[in-house]
């Protein structure tokens, strides 16, 4: 049986009248012979509303607990997603991520999947059934609810896009397709007909949030191509697949700017410059589950050294506790905190065949009068620290600067 997968984010299913447009959209869409799965998040903003009656209640709450709590959203959306499509005149029924199997650790409010076991889902098609599947949530060993981080109906889709062998995964958002930067800021931003994997993961992991990163690796692992489109046209959107574009990489040098403001800087200083004290340090803010993004260590002076690096805002108060434990612990200085920052960053995958592209992009932040306080590089991509108030302004430089901007 061919397997379409598709997945509608919070905005497509808002309100009642939006669901009932994406249930006739799903109907048109199937087809004879066609097994259809429909991942669905919550409706927009209910998550949030959740969030905040658990702050109301406590302001430190259980994470199990709020894994119960926001999960229901998903489930909502999907139960009303599925009386939709009935009374359109089609079979569906509506599953969690319990009732799919999907299988995680037990890293409550980010867990991350182990293994699905999809037989309900299979059965349900084989009885040409419309599945709706609660996105966003599996469950642990201990059948205890779990959910997989912002974004996370993203990754439920692609995996199981993956493990049903889909032919392809169909992302519907509240956008046309991938951009070469976040229209709202960079207005002259072109749609990408298609984008690699590798420049998709980059773009995501560094602010374009049309699709979750976890869900981009779930792809490139497992050879899922992916249709990033919009719930509200039938334009075609942006694929994402391994071989984007082939005849013209090596013409294009950037792909894509992106513009993120969603994390702070953390700033240890007088930290002995002794081996094994990084680890330390870094060992202590893995073991919070708290991912570290870009690292500078200044040179050492009589012994000892600066050590700074960013971490996603809503983890700022965690890691900063965490860092001026270990601070004593290693007898290091000050913890200083920066959270005034943006994170502007270039990617794409001809930068590594074409030699000046830092070169351009350091000099058109320097006409711009943009200061930069931290770099970090890879392969395909370029990132940069600046001040806060200066984000749009570096994005919207990088974006002409590479002559990304539309005729």
């Amino acid at each position: 049986m061919k397997i379409i997968v598709h997945k509608y984010g919070g905005t497509s299913v808002g309100d009642i009248e939006r669901i009932k447009t994406v249930a006739r959209r799903i109907c048109r869409a199937k087809e004879p012979g066609v097994g259809l799965v429909v991942v669905v998040s919550a409706m927009g903003g209910t998550t949030d509303e959740l969030i905040n009656l658990a702050q109301d209640i406590n302001s430190e709450p259980s994470e199990r607990e709020m894994d119960q709590l926001i999960s229901t959203g998903e489930q909502i959306s999907s139960a009303l997603l599925a009386m939709a499509i009935h009374h359109d005149g089609f079979d569906a029924v509506s599953l969690t991520g319990i009732q799919v199997g999907i299988l995680t650790d037990d890293s409550h409010t980010k867990a991350r999947i182990f293994k699905i076991t999809p037989e309900k889902i299979f059965q349900a098609l084989k009885e040409d059934k419309i599945v709706v599947v609660a996105g966003f949530q599996g469950h642990n060993l201990q059948n205890d609810i779990t959910t997989l981080g912002r974004g996370g109906s993203d990754t439920t889709a692609v995996a199981l896009a993956a493990v049903l062998e889909a032919e392809v995964c169909e992302i519907f958002t509240d956008v046309d397709g991938i951009y070469t930067a976040d229209p709202r800021i960079v207005p002259t931003a072109v749609k990408l007909d298609q984008i690699s994997y590798d420049e998709m993961l980059e773009l995501a992991s560094l602010g374009a949030k049309v699709i979750q990163n976890r869900a981009v690796e779930f792809a490139k692992k497992f050879n899922v191509t992916l249709h990033v489109r919009s719930s509200f046209n039938e334009v075609q959107g942006t694929f994402v697949s391994e071989e984007a574009d082939t005849m013209s990489m090596e013409k294009v040098v950037i792909r894509g700017v992106t513009f993120n403001q969603e994390e702070a800087k953390l700033t240890l200083t007088m930290v002995p410059d002794t081996p094994g004290v990084a680890a330390r340090i870094f060992k202590t803010i893995a073991d919070g589950n708290i991912n570290v993004d870009m690292i500078i260590q200044n040179v050492s002076a009589e012994g000892f050294t600066d050590v700074s690096f960013t971490v996603p805002r809503p983890e700022l108060a965690k890691a900063r506790g965490l860092v001026r434990d270990i601070s004593r612990e290693i007898g290091a200085g000050d913890v200083t905190v920066e959270d005034e920052i943006a994170k502007v960053s270039i990617v794409g995958v001809g930068m590594k065949s074409n030699p000046g592209v830092a070169a351009t992009m350091f000099e058109a932040l320097a006409e711009e009068k943009i200061n930069i306080m931290m770099i970090s590089t890879s392969e395909i991509k370029i990132s940069c620290i600046v001040q806060s108030d200066d984000g749009e302004r570096a994005a919207r430089a990088l974006h002409k600067a590479f002559e990304l901007d539309q005729d």
